[in-house]
């Protein structure tokens, strides 16, 4: 019974000098590290303050482990804090990034309809061209073609193309406003 009680003593005392190994540590170290920790995360106070303080846990874990007659521990702490950094970076990179039901709320949903609209006036529209007009306008609109192209393929003039396309778009502009499309 009594080698129990000595045992639980001796825990007691060693997890003692252990959180007082660590609080020197903190004290000491907590400035220069945070600074070192800063320039890391690139600014990030929030991050560099947790990488602090899991460097400080880890130190904490191994505190029975720690070469206690070095000059320095800033080394050991500032080789803790780097690892920690780099696993932090590579698991945020490994996986997607996370997204909650918030995202989703506001995402802008395609209304379908309102374009299916659009499209159906302006195809009556066309409609209500003359065929001249409406052909010159599937020529330079719908197939992208250049005036000259244009020209080519209807078997008319450059200038014909021309004043065909300005007039076609003043007839539509007409049109789509009696319809109460704005334009």
């Amino acid at each position: 019974m009594w080698a129990g009680a000595r045992d639980r003593t001796a825990v007691r005392s060693r997890a003692a000098d252990d959180d007082a190994l660590v609080t020197e540590l903190y004290r000491q170290y907590r400035v220069p590290l945070m600074s070192y920790v800063l320039r890391l995360t690139a600014g990030d106070r929030q991050h560099a303050e947790d990488v602090v303080q899991e460097t400080m846990v880890r130190a904490w874990r191994q505190a029975g482990q720690l070469d206690l007659t070095e000059p320095s521990l800033m080394p050991w702490l500032v080789t803790v804090a780097r690892r920690i950094v780099i696993d932090d970076k590579r698991r945020r990179s490994a996986r997607p990034a996370e997204t909650g039901d918030d995202m989703l709320e506001n995402a802008p949903a395609a209304d379908t309809m309102e374009d299916l609209l659009r499209k159906v006036v302006v195809a009556e529209a066309l409609q209500a061209l003359s065929p001249a007009h409406r052909e010159v306008l599937n020529e330079t609109i719908l197939r992208d073609r250049t005036v000259n192209q244009a020209a080519e393929v209807l078997g008319i003039p450059v200038g014909t193309v021309k004043s065909r396309v300005y007039y076609a778009l003043r007839a539509l502009r007409v049109i789509l406003a009696e319809r109460g499309v704005p334009v």
